[in-house]
């Protein structure tokens, strides 16, 4: 009922506060969002003013639709558009979501599709009614991100129901009394991997996090059955910093066992982590190890998934508001700030980040309206992890690569699918282009392709430089005909068998599975051949065995235990990580704006947290907690 009573009351603020002529058939709350459907929506398309006036009385995300009765039919409206359009917008899709009344335009040009101040725009909603949505055609076509986009598609009137369910939850009533906050650590503190954490108050739960923990003999998981986080159904949503399954993999397992909320993330992290999952679920099927979830989980957490932009302030819980910020690690990735209640507590989870301009990003985000505590990553917080610069990397890289193949021999670069493969694309590509190294095949094995290409589908999240080269130069570093797609096994056997020198950017990043295992079990014999590492490996995987120097290793191999003798070339080329070294988080925390109360150190090992914590105590004198797993810590 009280629902129903705000609803209402919601509902006669729009119409009091709309010009008059506006008709307002329907107002509903569709998750975060206000949703006010209307059968004059060109009197909304005139004044751009409408909807900011109405955010700013509600307080909440004001989205307006055309009332479902008003829509033009699809061929007219379509055959509409393209007479709309000018032709050097060079429009390659247009597609309709008759659930919600919207068309989207996929155009090479988005500029010219949307005119001066929206003309364009403007005027397809005058004549169609529908609303429409530009979107740049990739340069790179993403299957990831086709299917998900298709399958929100078909699933549009299952998705509009769970969003009006998410809608009721958040807009539920919220009790008297005291309200306090804390925060329950339930993976990833004091080591790397299952990172998860619950912020809750009297009224409400959020998850941050949801990860795997590779490298043990099973996949380790969050503490998910803590007494804090049951029932699942109560947890209100998850929020997701970014797409490695170290902070995601589990999540699709919540929905398994009840969960029903909304999951808030960036829209390249909800499809770069489907693709990672559904990855995920062909390697433990490979190694005959049962997986946690099954392709359904992950279709599901994709209608819950409420994707948000950078800078966006949104309600998620009746007393919790989130406003995603860059954390510059892979596509997408983000630091979280949570206000909660009316002032009570301002907490930022910083995800993993990167503290430094890179090829593909932007620097993490440092200022905020408020914050009294934030939880930090120490991946590389210890007393002697300092990294090169992303120059001294490129110049590791090239000798290391130089030295390869003035040997003749076959160069295996173990990659993440997301992020530092990109970036090592990227490098190479412009060490080709400079003539610094002979130009060499470079063979992509695996999800590098497919992750590139949804890199291409979201260019607002590319720093400006990468931005610029790709769209304004026509200079896309992705598409040098020096890269080559390892398609099939079959692809993958005559690359075995190639001479040197080639190289070889294969994943898993780890070599806790997937394609690399194949080439380094083909090569590590060849002192000839070399081994690249440029990403971290965790303690106790494969990739930090054989970079710690292990003469051989006992494989299995079709079900055999096999052991191979290493013999090849061990390198490692630091500079290149997603996270921040000791010298940045310490940067960051000198400009960080404002200062925090109290500090919360996790994703790192042991040591490193509790170097990094008695570092920022005597440093800039700030309260600095190591948390270990399962603690439960009031924040306010």
């Amino acid at each position: 009922m009280a629902y129903d009573k705000y609803r209402k009351d919601t509902t006669n603020t729009v119409k009091a506060n709309v010009p008059e002529g506006v008709d307002v058939t329907n107002v509903e709350f569709e998750g975060p969002y206000v949703v006010i459907y209307t059968k004059t929506l060109e009197h909304f398309a005139d004044d751009g003013e409408i909807i900011r006036r109405l955010a700013q009385t509600l307080r909440r995300r004001v989205i307006v639709r055309p009332d479902p009765g008003q829509l033009s039919d699809p061929s007219d409206a379509e055959e509409a558009i393209r007479k709309i359009l000018p032709a050097e917008a060079e429009v390659t899709n247009i597609w309709f979501d008759p659930a919600i009344g919207e068309v989207t335009v996929e155009a090479k040009f988005p500029g010219a599709a949307i005119g001066k101040q929206g003309q364009y725009l403007t005027q397809i909603k005058k004549e169609t009614r529908w609303a429409p949505e530009v979107q740049r055609t990739p340069s790179i076509p993403s299957k990831t991100v086709g299917e998900i986009r298709a399958y929100l598609r078909m699933s549009a009137e299952e998705r509009k129901d769970i969003l009006r369910k998410i809608g009721r939850r958040i807009n539920r009533e919220v009790g008297d009394g005291e309200n306090w906050a804390r925060m329950t650590t339930l993976g990833g503190f004091r080591e790397v991997g299952r990172s998860c954490a619950l912020l809750s108050t009297k009224s409400s739960k959020i998850l941050i996090d949801c990860g795997v923990k590779f490298g043990g003999q099973d996949d380790a998981t969050p503490y998910l059955n803590a007494p804090e986080a049951l029932p699942l159904e109560q947890i209100d949503a998850v929020v997701l910093t970014h797409a490695h399954l170290d902070h995601t993999g589990i999540t699709p397992l919540l929905f398994k066992y009840g969960f029903e909320g909304a999951v808030y993330t960036t829209a390249p992290t909800r499809d770069t982590m489907s693709m990672l999952m559904i990855d995920y679920l062909k390697v433990a099927f490979g190694e005959a190890r049962k997986a946690p979830y099954d392709t359904s989980h992950i279709r599901k957490m994709v209608l819950h998934t409420i994707p948000l932009r950078w800078g966006e302030t949104t309600d998620i819980a009746p007393d919790i508001r989130l406003t995603l910020q860059d954390a510059g690690h892979i596509l997408g990735s983000s630091s979280c700030h949570f206000h909660v209640g009316d002032g009570l507590h301002n907490i930022v989870f910083s995800g993993d980040m990167k503290y430094e301009d890179t090829w593909l990003f932007n620097r993490t985000c440092d200022r905020f309206p408020r914050l009294d505590s934030i939880l930090i990553e120490s991946t590389y917080g210890g007393y002697h992890d300092f990294q090169p610069t992303r120059r001294e990397a490129r110049d590791n890289l090239k000798e290391i690569i130089v030295r390869a193949i003035e040997r003749g021999g076959r160069i295996i670069v173990p990659v993440f699918a997301v992020g530092r493969s990109q970036e090592v694309m990227i490098v190479i590509e412009n060490l080709v282009a400079k003539g610094d190294i002979p130009k060499t095949d470079v063979f992509m094995d695996g999800m590098i392709m497919e992750a590139t290409a949804i890199h291409t589908a979201y260019p607002e999240f590319l720093n400006t430089s990468l931005r610029n080269k790709i769209f304004q130069k026509g200079e896309n570093p992705f598409l040098n005909p020096i890269f080559n797609q390892v398609e099939n096994s079959e692809m993958r056997r005559e690359v075995l068998t190639m001479p040197g020198p080639i190289i070889v950017l294969a994943t898993s990043g780890m070599l806790n599975g997937g394609p690399v295992m194949e080439y380094f079990k083909h090569w590590c014999s060849d002192p000839q051949n070399t081994i690249v590492f440029v990403g971290y490996q965790a303690e106790n995987t494969i990739g930090r065995k054989i970079q710690r120097g292990w003469n051989e290793l006992t494989l299995s191999d079709k079900g055999k235990q096999i052991t191979y003798p290493i013999k090849m070339q061990i390198e490692t080329c630091e500079g290149f990580s997603g996270h921040s070294d000791r010298k940045q988080l310490l940067e960051y925390f000198r400009n960080l704006h404002p200062k925090p109360k109290t500090v919360f150190v996790g994703h790192g090992d042991e040591a490193k947290c509790i170097e990094f914590a008695t570092t920022l105590r005597k440093k800039y004198g700030l309260t600095a907690l190591v948390p270990q797993n399962l603690e439960t810590i009031r924040l306010a």
